[in-house]
C-alpha cells in the first residue's frame, strides 16, 4: 500500500513538475480614424493611438514583444493588425522561426514607437 501511495505521488509530482509554462501570444486587429491619409504624421499618431488602446484596453497581459503584421486604410480609417506576446510567448515565438539557413521575409520599413 505505501508503494501505491509513493507511486501515485511521484506521478503527481512529475505531472505538476512538467506542466508547460503558460504563454501568452495573440494578434489582434483594431482600426482608428484618420482624417488625411496622406499625411505620414498622423498616419503614425493614428498608429500610435492604436496600439497605445490594444495595451491598455484590450489585453490584460504585459507584451514584451509587439509587431505590426498589416496595416491598411480604407476610407477614413486605418486598420491594423498586431501581434502581441508576453516573455513566455516571444521565446515560443522565436523557437518557432525558420532555420538562419532559411531565406527570412523582408521589412520593408521598421518604425520605432
Amino acid at each position: 500500500m505505501r508503494r501505491l501511495a509513493a507511486a501515485a505521488c511521484a506521478a503527481l509530482l512529475l505531472t505538476w513538475v512538467a506542466a508547460p509554462a503558460a504563454a501568452f501570444v495573440v494578434e489582434i486587429t483594431t482600426s482608428v480614424s484618420v482624417d488625411d491619409a496622406d499625411d505620414k504624421s498622423q498616419l503614425e499618431d493614428a498608429l500610435q493611438a492604436a496600439v497605445d488602446n490594444v495595451l491598455h484596453d484590450a489585453i490584460a497581459f504585459r507584451p514584451t514583444l509587439v509587431v505590426l503584421t498589416h496595416a491598411v486604410v480604407k476610407g477614413n480609417r486605418l486598420y491594423v493588425r498586431l501581434l502581441l506576446a508576453d516573455q513566455d510567448g516571444e521565446r515560443t515565438f522565436n523557437d518557432l522561426s525558420p532555420d538562419q539557413d532559411a531565406p527570412a521575409a523582408s521589412v520593408t520599413e521598421e518604425i520605432k514607437i
